[in-house]
């Protein structure tokens, strides 16, 4: 087990146990996906949220501003016991492995869509129904993003099945088999 997993699992599980005791798995997913959001988007938020210098009442001055009415009782709770324990910077691992935890359990497939533009709901219906063929289920989450490099299509990933319908990706390809011809 990775050293981030030792640290991170026991969050995680107790979270999960905490939030289905209390019937809000459905509603700390959602939050926990919103949070990891702004983890993602905020350099500034993650960054003082990881600092070694800002204090820890500080860090949880501010986790209670910013969420106290945005999250769960049991959410606020894990957040200021994160930084009670310095831990806090572990946040956006914490959350990936909370929502690994509640995937598995369910059973549902995550399948990341990375396309050179944003889809359209046709367009996230028709991937939808080719990811599903390809992971054998029907339940599913899409991780829906955004790439102009790929110049046009899309990129599936699903466990460790790729489906590479680019046109950067094509591009390679053909660069590939030229390479062999010669």
């Amino acid at each position: 087990m990775p050293l981030l997993n030792t640290i991170t699992t026991p969050y995680a599980e107790a979270f999960l146990q905490v939030s289905e005791t209390r019937g809000e798995v459905d509603e700390v997913v959602s939050q926990s996906k919103s949070i990891l959001d702004l983890w993602n988007q905020s350099s500034e938020f993650s960054d003082a949220m990881s600092s070694p210098v800002i204090e820890i009442e500080s860090k949880k001055k501010v986790i209670e501003n910013l969420f106290s009415k945005e999250v769960t009782p049991s959410f606020l709770n894990l957040l200021k016991l994160l930084a009670d324990r310095q831990r806090i910077g572990f946040l956006n691992s914490v959350l990936e492995r909370f929502l690994e935890l509640y995937r598995e359990q369910r059973n549902i497939a995550l399948a990341s869509v990375t396309s050179a533009s944003p889809l359209n709901e046709e367009q996230q219906d028709e991937i939808l129904k080719t990811v599903q063929s390809v992971a054998g289920t029907d339940n599913l989450e899409l991780d829906l993003k955004v790439d102009p490099t790929l110049i046009g299509g899309f990129v599936i990933n699903v466990g460790s099945k790729v489906i590479d319908a680019s046109l950067s990706g094509q591009v390679r390809r053909l660069g590939l088999e030229l390479t062999k011809v010669g």
